[in-house]
């Protein structure tokens, strides 16, 4: 897959130059105490974007975006629009080790970073074939600091829309894997445009909307906030560390429209001081999403009584795009449901031996998008059992349909742990817990947390004669894993559990932790 994207030799609809000549003067974004106007945000990124260029930067790049939420990204974005090239979207809290397998992986050309040491990430690039690297904040040797590439005036350039998007995800061996997001979807076909339309049906179109972003922008629902905005021409209210008071004060300030938020940040809204959401003004909200893990009931309850009766929910995956949606007028209706699938979107429940099961019967998840990845970036085409010859991708959850083509999840066959909303793979912290010398086995799992959902645990077996506790275990971690990565808790045990052929067992590890639990995910 080779990430390309066209450029435009004028302004096109929905994007920053369209607005910049038909709203100049109107806020494109908003973040604390700063803004941007379309106009000033559209000259921001015409004189990155030259600068860019004349680093060699062009079509069929890849720009590494490694930042919090600010208002920068939109530049950054709306400057790769304009040269053709994509956008990767880095974690900011990745460790050095782990910036230099994704450079590695994806044939980065360009990196731009809000570190607060940017020369710390500088042995990650050696032997990688960068064209740039731009440092936000800090002034620092071996980076252009931002503020000087957009110094000087620069001729208009035109995008034909977004920038391609690039995310890393799991895969299928535990380590990180690039997805260009809709990279396998022909943009032309009537299908796929009217799927699209789809996802984003229950947003209101008009620029006088308001999107609050609290999503990460190396996560895929972050940049698709911001777009579905400039599409718009709305607004969009950046809120760069997640609090709960700041985001009250911002949707009865900037009258927001349109919120999605990962579960985690909902329970930390409900956790406020009885009566601090009653005294703000939340009229305004139209629409609040929720997605990227698992949405209790007495969570739903709760944002549908104190928010508003205005809740949907998103179930998808990098890999997939959205798969269904649960609409507001739905919640109370039918509980526990992740919604209907969107249009020309297609699942099925399938038995071990693939079979496809009737309605009422739990199975595996596949599902048919018009937006599926066919292979990861710089990879193989994906096996018949990850995608099959129908194109069907096999999520890796476990759930059943109803009569009426519900979709309702209740736990999950592959590994992967979502924490607050991001997505942590187990056969990382294996790895790194089996480079100490004591350490024979490891088995990570995901366990039930209050705040985030779930919280990673490991399970150690020591090799026969060793010894090592706990804290040293943890120790061992940092400087291997970014913080959220890491055990929360970690437990010695004699022996793993396994089966006959030596599997672990992970579900044995679970089953104590998850046995209260409404699900197991």
């Amino acid at each position: 897959m080779q990430a390309s994207v066209e450029t435009a030799q004028a302004p096109q609809p929905g994007t920053v130059e369209h607005w910049a000549r038909a709203r100049p003067d109107a806020l494109a974004a908003i973040e604390g105490e700063r803004a941007l106007s379309w106009a000033a945000l559209d000259d921001h990124a015409n004189r990155l974007a030259h600068a860019l260029s004349a680093r060699g930067l062009g079509r069929g790049d890849i720009v590494v975006v490694r930042t919090q939420i600010r208002l920068e990204w939109m530049a950054i974005a709306a400057a790769c629009g304009k040269l053709g090239c994509s956008l990767l979207g880095m974690n900011w809290r990745l460790t050095p080790a782990e910036v230099r397998y994704v450079l590695n992986n994806s044939r980065a050309n360009a990196i731009v970073c809000d570190d607060a040491d940017p020369a710390a990430l500088l042995p990650a690039f050696d032997g990688q074939p960068l064209k740039a690297a731009v440092s936000l904040d800090v002034a620092a040797a071996g980076f252009d600091h931002y503020a000087d590439l957009v110094a000087a005036p620069a001729p208009a350039r035109y995008s034909a829309g977004q920038p391609g998007l690039i995310i890393y995800t799991s895969g299928t061996t535990g380590l990180p894997k690039g997805v260009l997001m809709r990279g396998s979807a022909d943009m032309s076909d009537p299908i796929v445009t009217e799927y699209l339309a789809d996802v984003g049906a229950h947003r209101t179109t008009s620029a006088e909307a308001c999107f609050l972003l609290t999503m990460p922008v190396h996560h895929g629902s972050g940049p698709s906030q911001i777009w579905a905005a400039q599409k718009a021409g709305a607004l969009t209210v950046m809120i760069r560390r997640y609090d709960p008071l700041a985001v009250l004060d911002a949707i009865q300030r900037y009258r927001v429209s349109h919120w999605t938020g990962v579960p985690t940040m909902f329970k930390r809204l409900a956790a406020l001081p009885p009566g601090t959401v009653a005294q703000h003004d939340l009229t305004s909200l139209q629409s609040i999403t929720v997605g990227a893990a698992p949405v209790s009931d007495a969570l739903k309850q709760w944002i549908i009584t104190h928010l508003g009766d205005c809740l949907y929910e998103g179930y998808g995956s990098t890999e997939t795009g959205m798969v269904s949606r649960m609409m507001a007028g739905d919640q109370r209706r039918k509980p526990g449901s992740s919604g209907r699938p969107y249009r020309h979107v297609r699942i099925e429940i399938r038995d071990a031996d693939g079979q496809v099961l009737p309605a009422g019967q739990s199975g595996e998840i596949w599902a048919w998008t018009p937006v599926a990845i066919r292979n990861y970036l710089n990879a193989p085409a994906l096996g018949t059992d990850t995608r099959d010859e129908r194109g069907f991708f096999r999520t890796g959850d476990v759930g059943r349909l109803d009569d009426e083509g519900f979709l309702y999840i209740s736990d999950r066959a592959k590994d992967m742990i979502i924490s607050g909303g991001v997505n942590i793979y187990p056969a990382e912290i294996e790895a790194a817990l089996q480079t100490h010398p004591a350490v024979a086995d490891a088995a990570v799992i995901g366990i039930p947390d209050e705040e985030f959902g779930e919280s990673v645990m490991a399970f150690c077996e020591i090799k026969p004669g060793l010894s090592v506790d706990e804290p040293a275990l943890l120790e061992h971690c940092v400087g291997q894993l970014a913080s959220y990565k890491r055990p929360r808790n970690i437990r010695i045990v004699d022996e793993l559990p396994r089966n006959t052929v030596g599997k672990l067992l992970k579900r044995d590890l679970r089953a104590p932790f998850w046995k209260d639990k409404e699900k197991n995910v």
